[in-house]
């Protein structure tokens, strides 16, 4: 994949099991790429009205596309496989329900090299499956520094400065059945425009680098449940060491967030200082996050509560 897309060829390698797909022309034609998460049933097309014909996205062939071909006469269904195949951006096109696939559309197909392909699933289906697969591909994505656990379901992203002891912490919450997601570094994806996922790198995974010990693996000494391979992000946590000059939140009526792709995380600033317990720290504020998202916030209730007592008097 690259920035501008995913090549047909990634996406085959990619999705072949999944959707089933068989290659039956266009092989020299893998290098096109696919530069649009939209997909698009070419019925108009076909008809012969290819004003505003969307030729950028994968075309998919159902039923009615190809009963609709072989209503027509070859020559006709030539002309108007030509014409929109022509169009130099049309990445591929997909055949649903294992229908045979015209010789005039292989022929053309070959010709100027579109890659075609051919699925037993259901029009629906294979339509599903592919906008999950290139929604996916084309979400916003970040790269952030920091480590990412679930904490009691709570997608948490830990953050600060080098040594300050996020990893030691990610240890102490695996030790305590949470689970790692990723450390050092976290990819952040935006999913259906409002929900952050987070996951590492293929290549680190299921690791953890702790100084004084190395990288040990996670999976071998934690089991399985260990890790995840993603997580949404709830809630981000940035671990400093303690400032006695500065005034740290004690109440948490007011509540912070930050911003990752535009979308606003409730956000807390942690001190970390000999003998504050961090995993706790970590694990209450999980809990206590789960809590607000319940509806209740107990800050805000004690502040009521106070409130309320002092009219009373």
């Amino acid at each position: 994949m690259t920035m501008n897309g995913i090549s047909i060829a990634e996406f085959y390698e990619k999705m072949k099991t999944q959707l089933q797909l068989t290659l039956v022309a266009g092989k020299n034609g893998l290098g096109r790429m696919i530069k649009w998460p939209e997909i698009n049933r070419p019925g108009l097309a076909l008809a012969g009205y290819f004003d505003y014909f969307p030729w950028r996205r994968v075309q998919i062939l159902g039923k009615v596309e190809v009963t609709y071909l072989r209503s027509l006469s070859s020559g006709v269904l030539r002309a108007r496989i030509r014409e929109m195949l022509s169009k130099k951006g049309v990445p591929c096109i997909m055949i649903t329900r294992r229908y045979r696939v015209p010789q005039e559309l292989i022929e053309e197909a070959d010709g100027l090299d579109v890659p075609v392909f051919r699925s037993p699933l259901v029009t629906v289906d294979l339509i599903d499956r592919t906008t999950v697969f290139l929604d996916d591909i084309f979400a916003p994505t970040i790269s952030l520094k920091g480590n990412l656990v679930e904490v009691f379901g709570v997608g948490v992203f830990m953050e600060g400065k080098s040594g300050v002891g996020k990893s030691e912490t990610a240890l102490g919450l695996l030790a305590r059945g949470h689970r790692l997601i990723t450390d050092d570094v976290v990819r952040i994806k935006l999913r259906e425009g409002k929900y952050l996922i987070g996951s590492g790198s293929e290549l680190t995974r299921h690791h953890l680098e702790i100084r004084g010990l190395g990288i040990i693996n996670i999976q071998k000494l934690f089991g399985a449940v260990s890790f995840r391979e993603e997580s949404q992000i709830d809630l981000a946590i940035t671990l400093e060491i303690w400032d006695p000059n500065k005034d740290y939140d004690r109440l948490g009526i007011e509540e912070d967030t930050i911003r990752i792709l535009g979308q606003p995380v409730p956000h807390l600033i942690i001190p970390v200082r000999w003998g504050r317990d961090m995993v706790l720290m970590l694990e209450t504020a999980a809990l206590n996050h789960r809590l607000k998202a319940s509806g209740f916030n107990p800050a805000q209730a004690l502040d009521e509560e106070l409130i309320n007592s002092m009219r009373r008097k």
